[in-house]
């Protein structure tokens, strides 16, 4: 079996998010929130539910769906000494293997291994289970992005790794039928967040312990003046007439289900009774 690129170093971001002490933030606040309103409409209701992420301190407790309150087991899939269960995401071992629900709430993009990671959540689920995740998508932070490669090709005259890769919306609904769902959906939620300037964004990624998590990144010390150039390619790039500047925040969300044969399935080549062809003449000759 080929094993996956290490591509985060999920070590250090254990140590960075333990430090927090289990302190939340707005990006959490926004993805429980709108947790809640995707699964308040499902008509159905879940006896066995799962929620995993970094810091299970940080993970709700229940949810409601149009049947009733869901209560959730929670699993960190990060930082030890939580008080819950640990599980790795690159070799997930789940409390059960019989969840109707699982949920993977900020977690997916600091896996190395995705595909794997969710082919595991699929045969942790009984068949007709919902996996529910949601990511740190593509797009996120990409004023930081370009702003750093600036400031190295400047400076350095190469580029070292500093913004992790994250996971893009075109991709996540075939990462979800390689893995086995049925039914993937996926969607996007785009956020603009704004900052005093580009320093108060470095240090807010900071205090959050998400700075540069690459397994690859450079080992070197950021000088002042390499920091402050990026800062104000930043500021020349991305500033409002206010003179903040804007940062992006991108949410992916993600679902699918275990495969059951009472699910909808797509009808075979061939088997339409109505050509595209009578619909059409049908419709101009009206």
């Amino acid at each position: 079996m080929t094993q996956a690129p290490l591509v985060f170093d999920r070590p250090l971001l254990a140590r960075r998010q333990a430090n927090r002490g289990g302190a939340g933030d707005f990006v959490t606040d926004l993805v429980h929130a709108d947790l809640a309103d995707r699964l308040a409409p499902i008509l159905r209701g879940f006896k066995t539910a799962l929620v995993m992420g970094p810091d299970a301190r940080l993970l709700p407790d229940t949810t409601r769906s149009e049947d009733g309150e869901i209560a959730f087991e929670k699993v960190s899939t990060l930082v030890a000494d939580t008080g819950y269960p640990l599980a790795d995401p690159e070799a997930l071992a789940l409390p059960r293997n019989d969840y109707d629900l699982i949920v993977s709430l900020l977690d997916l993009e600091i896996v190395n291994d995705v595909p794997g990671f969710l082919d595991s959540v699929r045969r942790h689920l009984v068949p007709d289970g919902l996996f529910v995740a949601a990511a740190i998508g593509g797009r996120t932070l990409t004023e930081l992005r370009d702003a750093w490669l600036a400031a190295d090709v400047e400076l350095t005259g190469g580029v070292s790794p500093r913004v992790a890769p994250m996971i893009d919306v075109r991709d996540a609904g075939s990462l979800l039928q390689r893995s086995g769902f049925a039914l993937p959906v996926t969607d996007l939620e785009t956020h603009v967040v704004r900052y005093a300037n580009p320093l108060a964004l470095m240090d807010e990624l900071r205090a959050l312990g998400v700075t540069n998590p690459l397994a690859g990144r450079d080992g070197r010390i950021v000088t002042p003046r390499h920091l402050m150039r990026a800062a104000e390619i930043y500021a020349e790039k991305f500033s409002d007439p206010d003179g903040r500047v804007r940062a992006t925040l991108e949410i992916l969300w993600l679902s699918g289900w275990a495969p059951h044969e009472s699910q909808q399935k797509p009808l075979k080549p061939g088997s339409a009774t109505v050509s595209l062809k009578d619909v059409l003449k049908t419709k101009f000759d009206d």
